[in-house]
């Protein structure tokens, strides 16, 4: 008997190995040549139906017999088929295969789809190209690189804003230019500042804060098809731009200067065969050379002694270099340290930058500090977060003048052929008390160097953009994200009628602006998204989401003429003062969809959105786009 048991004991032994040897569990990870974990990738025992797909990390793990092959597939990457031979672990680099896929590409609201998908023009631009001919305003540098982008930028000096216009121009009342977005959030681009016939500058708009060493690309989408998810405000099409993060892999230390020096160039192809004077006379005395500073009626230049607008004698002849003397030579120097790297868990950036931006108008420019960090992380397998904020400190000094003649230094164009520029100077009598110098008949085309050395025009902004997200991966293609963005920018300017001024009250000048303003770009918004194969042909991608906006604009100036005494630029010493009052608020709530039915090759999409607008009527507030 006891013989008998043992013999039994040894069978089930013997039966329970060979089913081990049957039957095995594998396991690993999944990555891709950059070493981010592939999601959904499906693990075959070849020649079975028996299988398992990678989970939000990458792993796997799958029970085999000994002997067993496994084929990994994978949407876009190469199909890889593995012999088993007994190993319990099996680790995979997938390869992208590019016959199977076209380039994936961030559409609205960040969401992720293959190109081959989309029913709408996209471009996407490297970041690396916008240094390559670099701008204060980085909008400036997509000159040339998107087809159907119009961009045309202002003679406003450093950080002077830009205008985009996508495919033409379609309003002729309204605003044509696109949304920016940056992160997945929409960014205010507020175009601050105008002129017109009697004064004004531009400010610089939203975009020209943004550094270009920050940016990892920039992604336009095209048309109201493109860009229906942000509503009735992107209807001009969206310029999207992602920022650098770190690497998973590696920690780098990057430091970036640039140089570059601008000069201006001169165009004009004036006459130069006849000097100033009128009637076919040159100036007899120095009353009569002041009123024809800037015509050129005057006789055939000769060469001989001339009375001139400065009471001396100067020859009748042509002046050359004008431009280049009175405008000079403008460095712009850039310097950016980035610090950045990760682990399994999340990755992380950080950098500094410095902006030293001269005019080719001496006593002009922009200074910008900016700091930028970018971090993400895994704080579960299925719950992940990332974070992205900027600062930017920027200070413009003496923004040019855009008027038609008021303050505007650039009539040295329209100067007589036979002045030298140099005889305007200093643009004022230190001998009474700092009145402008006239050199022509209108008193309202300002001495060029009297704006050069006693215009004041400056302004400061200090802005915050930054957005907070947080993604829930409920399986491998039902995830939740939550988004919070928000743009805060604080202005100051302060800007003077110069005292002496011809134009003004008496010559005692006034004080134009003494403005505190602060703009407020908030969105938050909440996104389940779907996206399945349901089977070798067929594929579902869908999300719904909802969005709160709130726009903000408060502003309190301050103003008011003739200084009291001479160059003290204060608001006590005014004789009157003005005060002005801003307050603008708008709130929209929203609710929107996009869906992608996949069969084979054929794609049917559909999108749409409902904004109600606080600023509208109460019984017609809601718009469907």
């Amino acid at each position: 008997m006891r013989r008998t048991i043992q013999l039994l004991v040894l069978l089930l032994l013997l039966c329970q190995g060979y089913a081990y040897a049957q039957a095995s569990k594998v396991s690993g990870r999944i990555t891709s040549a950059t070493n981010e974990p592939l999601i959904g990738v499906s693990v075959l025992v070849s020649g079975t139906t028996q299988g398992t797909v990678s989970d939000v990390d990458g792993n796997y793990a799958v029970n085999v017999p000994g002997d067993a092959t496994l084929v990994f597939s994978y949407v876009g990457y190469v199909s890889q088929t593995v012999a088993v031979k007994g190993r319990s672990s099996i680790n995979l680099i997938m390869a992208v295969d590019s016959k199977e896929i076209g380039e994936v590409v961030v559409t609205a609201l960040g969401i992720k789809k293959d190109e081959r998908k989309i029913g709408y023009a996209v471009t996407k631009v490297d970041g690396g190209l916008l240094n390559v001919a670099r701008e204060t305003n980085v909008a400036s540098s997509l000159e040339g690189r998107v087809a159907g982008l119009n961009v045309a930028g202002a003679s406003g000096g450093p950080g002077s804003s830009v205008r985009l216009n996508i495919r033409g121009v379609t309003s002729f009342s309204g605003t044509s230019s696109p949304l920016i977005v940056i992160n997945g959030v929409p960014m205010d681009n507020t175009v601050r500042g105008s002129a017109g016939e009697w004064g004004g500058a531009d400010l610089g708009d939203g975009i020209s804060n943004i550094n270009p060493d920050d940016i990892e690309n920039v992604t336009v989408l095209k048309g109201s098809t493109a860009s229906a998810l942000y509503g009735a405000r992107a209807a001009n099409g969206v310029i999207q731009i992602t920022t650098k993060s770190g690497s998973r892999t590696k920690s780098t230390i990057e430091y970036n200067t640039n140089i570059q020096l601008d000069r201006a160039v001169d165009n004009t192809n004036f006459q130069d065969q006849y000097g100033q004077g009128s009637q076919n006379v040159r100036p007899t005395d120095q009353a009569s050379a002041i009123l024809s500073g800037n015509t050129a009626w005057g006789q055939r230049l000769d060469g001989t002694p001339t009375i001139g607008i400065d009471g001396q004698l100067h020859p009748y002849s042509k002046v050359k270099g004008n431009i280049n003397n009175f405008y000079r030579l403008a460095p712009s120097w850039t310097n950016t340290v980035a610090i950045s790297g990760g682990g399994e868990k999340g990755t992380y950036r950080l950098s500094l930058s410095n902006l030293d931006n001269k005019s080719i108008l001496r006593n002009s420019g922009l200074t910008r500090r900016t700091v930028n960090f970018n971090t993400s992380y895994d704080l579960t397998k299925k719950l992940s977060f990332n974070l992205t904020a900027s600062y930017i400190d920027q200070n413009d000094q003496n923004r040019p003048q855009l008027s038609d003649s008021p303050l505007n230094a650039n009539n040295i164009l329209f100067l007589s052929p036979n002045i030298d520029q140099a005889t305007l100077a200093p643009g004022y009598d230190v001998n009474n008390n700092g009145l402008e110098t006239a050199w022509n008949l209108d008193s309202y085309a300002t001495n060029p160097w009297f704006v050069v050395n006693q215009y004041v025009n400056n302004v400061s902004r200090k802005r915050l953009i930054s957005s907070l997200s947080g993604r829930y991966a409920f399986t491998d293609y039902l995830s939740f994200q939550a988004r919070l963005g928000y743009d805060y920018s604080s202005d100051r300017r302060f800007g003077v009628t110069p005292y002496g001024t011809l134009y003004s009250n008496a010559g005692e000048g006034a004080l134009d602006n003494l403005t505190l303003g602060s703009r407020l770009e908030m969105n938050s918004d909440a996104l389940l998204s779907f996206s399945k194969n349901l089977n070798q042909d067929f594929s579902i991608s869908a999300s719904i989401g909802a969005n709160y906006r709130r726009n903000k604009f408060e502003s309190s100036r301050l103003y008011g003429g003739n200084f009291i005494v001479p160059y003290l630029y204060t608001p006590t010493n005014l004789r009157t003062r003005n005060l002005e009052y801003q307050f603008t608020e708008l709130i929209t709530p929203s609710v929107y969809y996009t869906a992608d039915f996949t069969y084979k090759f054929l794609t049917l999409s559909t999108t749409g959105r409902y904004d109600r607008f606080s600023t509208l009527p109460t019984n017609n507030r809601s718009i469907f786009t």
